[in-house]
């Protein structure tokens, strides 16, 4: 499948789908078509029953997303960046964050800005050694607006979360491991090696029970303890009311692999 100019490249490689933004000429820039071409891309993977782990990455060895397009940005004023640009984002960032398909960014080169606000929407983040991240927008007069003020302080340290928006310094792929941004770093020839193998592996296990985890966690994360346990007893109940389930434990009982058909 491809899209308008090619700004979205979609493809399956067995059970895994891999979206690549592909305008690398702009560092992979995300502008309004670029954007809908992306939310068009994903939605034909959700819709592929084939499809269980969806993978994101950027063309090019330099960057993963390098931000928003900043001439565009400046074209506009406050109402219209409402209305033309900011809505579209955050309605393709969040379907990324909801899809009840497993996601995983393969962070190739810089992620900056919107980068960085994209990768905080994906489960999984594998990220190339030689890659930078950052929230830059304060340089601009900005801030970070396509969900990752919002996003950042429930993933990291409320104060380390300021400091990089505060100052608008970019950080390593290992200080972003270390920070919790990031699930690993690997030398940017390795990435979509060890991308693809962490997707199939993934891809094993019942798309059923990965789309209820999913909703149990993401519920969950947003309810106090004492809801989010009586969520995950009910949501643990409809897992027990699949064949999935019961292929599992019946599968280790008799020694053989289990065949999940998301049933």
């Amino acid at each position: 499948m491809s899209y308008e100019e090619n700004s979205i490249l979609c493809e399956r490689v067995g059970a895994v789908g891999v979206l690549t933004i592909n305008r690398p000429k702009t560092l992979n820039a995300l502008d309004t078509p670029t954007l809908l071409q992306l939310e068009a891309a994903l939605t034909d993977l959700e819709q592929d029953d084939a499809v269980r782990v969806i993978v994101i990455t950027g063309a090019g060895e330099k960057a993963f997303v390098a931000g928003g397009d900043i001439a565009d940005l400046n074209s506009r004023q406050g109402l219209q960046h409402y209305e033309e640009f900011a809505e579209v984002i955050h309605r393709v960032f969040r379907r990324f964050e909801v899809s009840d398909k497993p996601t995983i960014g393969a962070i190739n080169g810089w992620a900056l800005g919107g980068g960085t606000e994209l990768l905080l929407t994906l489960d999984i983040r594998l990220v190339a050694q030689e890659a930078k991240l950052g929230l830059p927008e304060i340089n601009l007069g900005l801030f970070p607006g396509a969900g990752g003020s919002q996003r950042i302080i429930r993933q990291i340290p409320l104060c380390r979360a300021k400091e990089l928006m505060f100052t608008g310094n970019q950080i390593t792929a290992q200080e972003a491991v270390d920070l919790g941004l990031c699930n690993r770093s690997v030398p940017r020839a390795e990435l979509m090696e060890a991308t693809m193998k962490l997707a199939e592996q993934i891809a094993q296990k019942s798309p059923l029970t990965l789309k209820l985890l999913k909703r149990a966690l993401r519920d969950g994360a947003e309810m106090p303890l004492g809801a989010a346990l009586a969520h995950e007893q009910a949501i643990i109940g409809l897992v027990l009311d699949s064949k999935d389930a019961h292929e599992g434990c019946s599968a280790f009982l008799e020694k053989r692999p289990a065949q999940f058909t998301g049933k």
